[in-house]
């Protein structure tokens, strides 16, 4: 059985979860007003139908699932409520479970919490989405053999995405840091050679992290403060990640830079990047 889906929206996550869903057969529209020539071709390359408007869009689909930077969650989740939106609406972005009670408040009941860890789905076992809600099951049969390996969770999508970043991208902004403090103190040099007595590979780590992250650090900058949030409402002290939000927001200016090396990524953490 196939279901109409609306994707907002087709970055590079988006796409990839878009293409998943065509590949089971289920017809994904996307909104293409106002977009880039790149997410243009991502949407063509994962055969989305486009819609010139969200009206448009959601008139001619039954669900929803929105992949979009955390700080938009909210109204993008307004604007399909505010166009009188009433089936299963998917959030699968990187958001506390505050923010995720939010959304289910906006939504209504037709709202899955949803956590993604992986790269883009495009290759076998790499890129889980998580699911939790009443409808969550319904959702994961949409992916059923595709690349997205989509699971039901008992409690909170939300909860388990920020517990699995909180190392994965707070221990990066963490390395990164340290190479510019070094950096800064005139002892980088000495620093990676103890990495390589003590902490074999850890250098090498800190190079393939500035280089990996340098593009997608501004949109971690928002998951940052999520996360921050969730560490304070458990009751646990939140500073480490509002730190590396920080770090992130000046990484920002790294995201159309090709080929940024951990060097570039000193420059912008300490200053002195333009």
């Amino acid at each position: 059985m196939t279901n109409s889906i609306l994707l907002l929206h087709p970055g590079e996550m988006g796409a990839s979860i878009g293409a998943a869903l065509r590949g089971n057969n289920h017809p994904v529209r996307w909104v293409s007003r106002c977009r880039s020539d790149a997410t243009r071709q991502r949407a063509e390359a994962a055969d989305l139908a486009p819609a010139s408007t969200l009206e448009n869009a959601l008139a001619k689909v039954e669900h929803v699932i929105s992949v979009c930077p955390p700080d938009a969650a909210l109204d993008v989740a307004r604007s399909v409520r505010d166009a009188g939106f009433g089936g299963i609406y998917v959030d699968a972005n990187a958001v506390s479970p505050a923010t995720s009670r939010r959304l289910a408040d906006i939504a209504g009941g037709g709202f899955v919490d949803g956590g993604i860890i992986g790269p883009p789905a495009r290759r076998p076992g790499a890129t889980r989405l998580y699911l939790s809600g009443d409808q969550a099951s319904r959702v994961a049969s949409w992916f059923e053999r595709s690349l997205v390996d989509a699971r039901v969770v008992e409690c909170s999508a939300s909860a388990l995405k920020m517990c699995y970043a909180a190392y994965t991208k707070g221990s990066s902004a963490l390395i990164l840091a340290i190479r510019a403090l070094a950096a800064s103190q005139g002892v980088e040099e000495a620093l990676l050679s103890e990495w390589d007595i003590s902490q074999s590979g850890l250098g090498a780590r800190s190079d393939a992290t500035a280089s990996g992250t340098s593009r997608k650090a501004w949109r971690f900058e928002g998951e940052m403060r999520e996360i921050a949030s969730t560490f304070a409402d458990a009751g646990l002290p939140s500073g480490f990640h509002e730190a590396a939000s920080d770090i992130y927001r000046r990484m920002r200016g790294l995201k159309t830079v090709e080929d940024a090396d951990v060097q570039c990524v000193i420059e912008k953490l300490l200053g002195s990047g333009k």
